[in-house]
């Protein structure tokens, strides 16, 4: 049976809790909020009921897999290691010729999702594979959104900015090393936020941009086929008045649920570019190829996140700090319009945010964040999922 409580809870909230509907910015301090305690998490990881906060440090995009050592691996949009402004610049928003974005990925790993093991920094801007177009100049030098994973006998690594964009191997085995390999040498192509599907028959897609999928072969030189768009059934109105059809505009992939291919994009709750909350969104196809059903809300301040299993098989997503403010404080958060500018309630580092996922009957797919701060879409958000809540 659905969450009820979280959905009755978050209608009640929006309902009831108008005099409560300011939250206030936390305050820039030299120290910000530092990873739950150990009981914490490990209480949480059970309960699977609310928003873990489980590593500080300054990351976005934050992408974490269960690798075939049973270990969990996290990457992500970084600074490099050594970069002062981690401390004296916490919350830097990543974009503009300011940006703390580096030139390398990092990667952690775990056992348990609290004690993070650091592997150093396997892949650095000289291990791409340089495209012709290199792009806007703010993003020459930088790596963004890293993925990893594992093809069976070795790890890959997809990353962006699109102009910079890379497909590459590391050496066979566990350990994620060079020298790196590029097996579709220039034919990858200009990808923004690329990611890797692996479908039951065996095939690799690459997944880009908002969204286009491509087949690979074999062994991985080249596509077998072109782009297939794939957007969600039916639109909504743009903010100039236009119908939009697209999930999103970044951070898109794909998971099979069941039967049902899943899949997931990013966008502002507004449709306007840094403006509200930073939503994932999601819909399903009973083909990779579509077509897919109508665009369906997973949770607020979720955007660019990573669903990922844990050993026990519950549901998790990645969650980031992605605002032009301070973190804001959580109380009201259902009932509060930040359609002013880009806000959110994640604080500066990973945090993981339980799913509730059911397969219905006819083998759809239900998907919907578990704690109540996220699991509501705000004032702000453009689309009317009101009738998805009332019918849940």
């Amino acid at each position: 049976m659905r969450n009820i409580y979280t959905l009755a809870l978050g209608c009640l909230l929006l309902v009831c809790n108008a005099s409560q509907a300011q939250s206030k910015l936390i305050s820039h301090t030299d120290e910000l909020p530092g990873p739950m305690s150990r009981e914490s998490i490990e209480f949480g990881l059970k309960a699977h009921s609310q928003a873990l906060f489980v590593k500080a440090g300054w990351i976005r995009d934050p992408y974490i897999i269960l690798g075939p050592d049973d270990q969990y691996y996290l990457t992500g949009t970084t600074p490099n290691p050594d970069d002062p402004r981690q401390q004296t610049d916490p919350l830097n928003i990543g974009l503009g010729k300011e940006s703390i974005v580096g030139e390398v990925v990092q990667v952690w790993r775990s056992a348990d999702l609290i004690d993070w093991e650091y592997l150093g920094t396997p892949f650095t801007l000289d291990d791409r594979y340089s495209q012709s177009d290199n792009g806007p100049e703010d993003n020459r030098n930088r790596i963004w959104a890293p993925e990893l994973h594992w093809m069976g006998d070795r790890w890959a690594l997809v990353h962006c900015p699109q102009g910079n964009a890379s497909f590459a191997f590391a050496q066979p085995g566990i350990e994620i090393k060079g020298p790196w390999t590029h097996p579709m040498q220039g034919k990858f192509g200009v990808r923004h936020d690329p990611s890797l599907f692996k479908d039951d028959d065996g095939t690799w897609y690459v997944l880009y941009g908002n969204t286009l999928v491509q087949p690979l072969n074999e062994d991985f030189s080249d596509y077998t086929g072109p782009a297939t768009r794939i957007d969600p059934a039916g639109s909504r109105i743009g903010p100039d008045g236009s119908s939009i059809s697209r999930i999103g505009h970044e951070g898109a992939t794909i998971r099979k649920i069941g039967s049902k291919y899943v899949h997931f994009g990013t966008a502002w709750s507004t449709d306007r570019m840094r403006k509200g909350s930073y939503n994932l969104y999601y819909s399903t196809a009973d083909s990779i190829n579509g077509p897919y059903g109508p665009r369906r809300f997973v949770g607020r301040f979720l955007g660019h996140g990573t669903p990922f299993q844990t050993r026990d098989g519950n549901w998790w997503v990645t969650a980031f700090f992605n605002a032009n403010v301070p973190p804001l404080d959580s109380d009201g958060i259902q009932n509060r319009d930040l359609s002013e500018t880009a806000q959110t309630i994640n604080q500066s580092g990973t945090t993981i945010v339980p799913l509730e996922i059911q397969i219905e009957s006819d083998g759809e797919v239900y998907i919907r964040a578990e704690d109540p701060d996220y699991a509501i879409p705000g004032p702000d958000e453009a689309q009317n999922f009101q009738a998805i809540i009332q019918g849940s």
